[in-house]
């Protein structure tokens, strides 16, 4: 069990810090409340999980994406997976530099890379969402930073969904934060992450993780997998050679590279989302038009709309979806 550890060292003071370091937001949850409240109890991930002995707070961190890249219309535009493979290593490099000053400041911490999948919980084609050690979305709410919308991506107040998150877990004797009651979320009413979704995977307060995986990681290890898996099958040697020197052995070896199109990839639903305060002057002119929009995506939307009570998905996650109030 994780006990807290008296520090010198206060909330403001590391938040402080981590900003200095390069954060744009900051906040902190309390370990045990995350124990007590797993976002799934068939596949538990709690602070607990990693470590006993570090886990009594968890700090989350947030950098915001480029508003350029999200003016980009492509859901797999390279500049937009390089630069989310950058946020993610500068914001790892700022989480590790808070560590060591932490632990300069007698405060043991952890740096946890949430993005990279853990290999005992991999499972070929299902669910790849539910592999990471601790879900960094969860742990944002729990920290005060924002709540869940329709398709579970985190929202901010500050910058909607358009923020990569990293952790730092401590047991350092700092105040947590307190999570919004109220949902940011506008819900089905608003429908634009779904109506934007190139794999059609946003559902009512849920989201398709398998189909939303084959754009969110479209040249993951499915995607390797799969096509060595046809390279060794290809009986003809000539279209094996072919294969090999094709453009998606390409597309393979930068992803192993530097990760773009690995842990990065389709964000669509995070660039076309009307919350946050930079939407208005910095992405509305741009984005406004959803070319992906169909009339059944529409059709979906409007039953949603027209239910009467809320769906079990939305009860399973209240805690951090918050308290929705449709616009109409």
């Amino acid at each position: 069990m994780n006990e807290l550890i008296s520090t010198s060292l206060t909330s403001d003071q590391v938040k402080a810090k981590a900003k200095e370091f390069g954060a744009d937001l900051v906040g902190i949850a309390d370990g045990a409340i995350m124990d007590q409240y797993p976002p799934d109890l068939k596949n538990p991930r709690t602070p607990s999980h990693i470590t006993e002995i570090d886990g009594a707070r968890v700090i989350v961190l947030a950098k915001r994406i480029s508003f350029a890249t999200s003016r980009l219309p492509a859901w797999n535009d390279q500049h937009k997976f390089y630069g989310d493979e950058l946020l993610i290593s500068a914001l790892e490099e700022l989480a590790l530099d808070l560590v060591f000053w932490m632990e300069d400041n007698g405060a043991p911490a952890l740096l946890v890379p949430y993005h990279h999948v853990d290999p005992l919980k991999f499972k070929k084609g299902k669910d790849t969402q539910a592999t990471h050690p601790l879900s960094a979305e969860h742990a944002a709410v729990e920290a005060g930073l924002g709540t869940l919308g329709l398709n579970h991506q985190l929202i901010t107040r500050e910058y909607g969904p358009r923020v990569i998150l990293g952790l730092v877990l401590t047991s350092a004797d700092i105040d947590p934060d307190s999570k919004m009651e109220e949902a940011l979320c506008l819900g089905p009413e608003c429908g634009r992450c779904l109506k934007a979704c190139p794999a059609d995977a946003v559902q009512y307060w849920d989201r398709d993780w398998a189909a939303c995986d084959t754009f969110r990681s479209p040249f993951g290890f499915e995607f390797m997998s799969n096509y060595l898996t046809s390279i060794l099958t290809e009986e003809d040697q000539l279209q094996q050679i072919a294969k090999l020197r094709g453009m998606e052995s390409s597309e393979i070896f930068q992803a192993m590279l530097r990760g773009s199109g690995i842990i990065t990839g389709c964000r669509r639903c995070a660039d076309v989302c009307p919350v946050g305060n930079d939407y208005e002057n910095l992405l509305k002119k741009w984005v406004d038009e959803i070319p992906e929009e169909t009339p059944e995506k529409l059709k979906r939307l409007e039953e949603m709309v027209a239910e009467a009570t809320l769906p079990e998905a939305y009860e399973k996650q209240h805690r951090w979806i918050g308290k929705f109030n449709p616009i109409n």
